[in-house]
């Protein structure tokens, strides 16, 4: 079947009315959007906790509006592609549900962060179809940059950074005596802990670079090839800062760049990278084409002139908004519950675990970096010739402010006296249970320690903080609380790790049975 064109008009196109978006329909595209603020506020908190006790995160604030901004620049697209709801981005939505209530069952902040964001994009994905949302990718994808994620990033760019500078140092000839991340020159002493990782210069680097990416290129392969050396440059250009910093110090007889100066520094040092980088990238600079501008990527067609595409009736408008909201509605309510039932108000009351040994004065001022615990145990004991220290601490009713596992738990604190110089891993036994613990070495001016470190959730002992969370997350499912333990067993190292780990082996093949007996008990409580 074919269209004649009018009388008069050879060859023009059959006009099809044009259905604009109704406010009424609007209304509920806001609605659907805004919802999931209202439902997951703990998770909007947390993320903007982090964005104001953290520099790192704080460019968190514009994403929002510059997400915005990039919607407002692509506005014709509504035009070209009025929305019509699309069921089968129900199916990534529950997925992101049920991903976020199995973080939130696991206190694993990043993932209920990043899950919730994410929703946001896939809401409009079933309120304005593929092909309006696809043409939007990159402004609804832009809001996972609000997601403060990037300290599991800080160790390794930390050991870079040492690695880099002791080696720039002794390439220049200068005699550096060095002991994990701390290094000593002959006219002072550095060391590189997280403010000095360059994390915020990656996460900042990045995201700057995706946006000009994103503004200044259409082909795929310059864009991801600007994104990879966004990535790169930082990491590179902080450690040429952490050596240009400490041969500044070095070099002025450490009057310089060793206090605000030192940052001020560091941050004009990555402007400059970074304004070098955008430059040179500028060369490459690929303009759209105005032709087809207002899709945002130069490769969808507009419309034929006289072809206006119909959007979707009002009716499927308020029925896909209220399946996103039931749906957005679920998750939280069922996380709500499963708080309530996996709520433990009785207080922990580890009391005395029955070692049979003789106490012993205590030989290290150390104690680990961790959050607060509901209970903290800590005895020293006398093994044979070996003093042996055993340090719990157990968490109930675990939330962002007190939890086991956490980014932030450390066996040391970077600007503690006591820093790690070694570490591996090796498996014990504890109560007839294997356990593979962390083994550690620490180190203060001439003190050294050999510590055993490991976890018990759920009444199972693990050493990873993924089967930790894991574990976690199964006790509150089946609704048997969140109760877990870090255990710490540590012995002075001194000049003899044979001894040490003798006495730490003795202690947990003699002692084992009574630690567990007294966790197994307090989780029944």
């Amino acid at each position: 079947m074919f269209l004649k064109p009018p009388p008069g008009v050879a060859g023009s196109a059959t006009s099809v009315p044009a259905m604009p978006l109704t406010r009424a329909s609007m209304i509920l595209i806001a609605l659907a959007l805004l919802a999931p603020f209202v439902l997951y506020f703990g998770t909007v908190r947390s993320i903007v906790s982090i964005w104001n006790s953290s520099e790192t995160f704080a460019h968190g604030y514009i994403i929002l509006p510059i997400s915005l901004w990039l919607l407002w620049r692509k506005r014709e697209n509504f035009t070209l592609y009025p929305p019509k709801p699309y069921a089968p981005a129900l199916v990534a939505l529950a997925v992101l549900g049920l991903g976020w209530l199995a973080a939130q069952l696991g206190e694993v902040q990043f993932v209920s962060q990043y899950a919730f964001v994410a929703m946001l994009p896939v809401i409009a994905l079933a309120l304005l179809g593929p092909r309006l949302a696809g043409s939007l990718a990159f402004p609804l994808l832009f809001l996972l940059f609000a997601v403060p994620f990037g300290d599991v990033f800080v160790a390794p760019l930390i050991q870079f950074t040492a690695d880099f500078t002791v080696w720039a140092v002794r390439a220049t000839g200068i005699p550096v005596l060095r002991s994990g991340t701390r290094f000593e020159l002959p006219t002072g002493n550095w060391s590189v802990v997280e403010a000095c990782s360059g994390v915020r210069y990656l996460i900042s680097s990045i995201t700057l670079g995706c946006l000009y990416a994103y503004l200044t290129y259409r082909s795929t392969l310059r864009r991801l090839l600007f994104i990879g050396l966004a990535m790169i440059v930082p990491i590179i250009a902080n450690g040429l800062r952490a050596y240009m910093i400490v041969m500044i110090g070095h070099l002025s007889g450490m009057e310089l760049a060793t206090g605000v100066d030192h940052l001020i520094y560091g941050w004009l040092f990555f402007g400059l990278v970074m304004f070098v980088m955008f430059w040179i990238g500028s060369y490459w600079r690929e303009d759209a084409p105005e032709a087809s501008s207002a899709t945002g990527t130069g490769a969808a067609t507009a419309a034929p002139a006289g072809i206006h595409p119909a959007g979707a009736p009002q009716g499927r408008f308020a029925a896909m908004a209220a399946a996103v909201l039931a749906l957005a509605a679920l998750w939280p309510a069922s996380a709500l519950i499963g708080e309530r039932v996996n709520h433990n108000p009785a207080p922990v009351a580890l009391g005395q675990i029955a070692v049979n040994l003789p106490p012993a004065p205590d030989f290290a001022d150390w104690k680990p970096d961790y959050m607060t615990p509901s209970a903290r145990f800590h005895r020293v004991y006398q093994n044979g010739s070996v003093p042996v220290a055993l340090t719990v601490l157990y968490y109930r009713n675990q939330d962002r402010d007190q939890a086991l596992i956490s980014s932030i738990n450390r066996l040391t604190a970077y600007e503690d006296t006591w820093h790690e110089i070694d570490a591996g891993a090796r498996t014990e036994n504890v109560a007839g249970h294997p356990v593979v613990v962390r083994e550690t070495t620490l180190r203060s001016g001439g003190r050294t320690l050999l510590v055993w470190s490991w976890k018990w959730i759920g009444g199972q002992y693990t050493n990873s903080d993924i089967a930790g969370k894991l574990l976690q997350a199964r006790a509150k499912a089946l609704l048997q609380g969140d109760d877990g333990a870090a255990v710490m067993l540590y012995a002075p190292l001194d000049d003899n790790p044979d001894a040490a780990r003798r006495a730490l082996g003795g202690f947990l093949a003699q002692q084992g049975a009574a630690l567990d007996t007294a966790l197994r008990a307090e989780r029944t409580r």
